[in-house]
């Protein structure tokens, strides 16, 4: 549970950022800047709030990157509970059907698949999915260098959040700028 939990939860991170939508290709141009703004370096901890493993308590470092000529970013990196580490890589870019991405190797694999994804303001949501696990990640940009992320899980007809995460910039600087509405 501990690892399916973390592996959501940065599987989600991995899918985070985005800005507002108007038109197609305003929310585009939007969706860029806002990615542009989680490229870098980010650090920051985390805790399960829910279920087998709650309190426990983790850290995570991420390099964040986005594709040339796409929308959409990817993670790579590692999330660490006392001395045992979990290498931890996600991608998620927008297609003519909306987002798609996998967290690891994906749902065919050890990961989960981001299935699909609806970007609100300085919030993005993305959907998760591995077999019959299904879930959602909620970004949310709070500051020039800092971004919560929820993981969610749904339990019968209830999403239940069950880890949270505070990452902030550790390099030198923002590489992009959040469009504010």
């Amino acid at each position: 549970m501990l690892k399916t939990a973390l592996k959501i939860a940065l599987a989600t991170i991995a899918a985070a950022p985005l800005a507002g939508l108007a038109t197609k290709a305003d929310a585009s141009e939007r969706e860029k800047v806002f990615f542009q703004s989680v490229e870098g370096s980010w650090s920051g901890p985390g805790e399960i709030v829910a279920g087998k493993y709650k309190g426990t308590k983790f850290v995570c470092n991420f390099d964040g990157d986005t594709p040339q000529g796409g929308v959409g970013m990817a993670l790579d990196g590692n999330c660490r509970v006392g001395v045992f580490t979990q290498p931890m890589k996600a991608s998620v870019v927008r297609g003519k059907g909306g987002f798609k991405g996998t967290f690891l190797d994906g749902a065919a694999g050890k990961g989960l698949d981001v299935t699909s994804g609806k970007v609100i303001g300085n919030d993005v949501i993305f959907a998760l999915n591995r077999s019959s696990l299904s879930g959602a990640m909620r970004a949310r940009i709070t500051g020039r260098d800092t971004m919560q992320i929820t993981i969610s899980v749904k339990v019968e007809e209830e999403m239940v959040p069950v880890i949270g995460m505070k990452l902030k910039r550790v390099d030198t600087g923002a590489v992009g700028a959040i469009a504010r509405d």
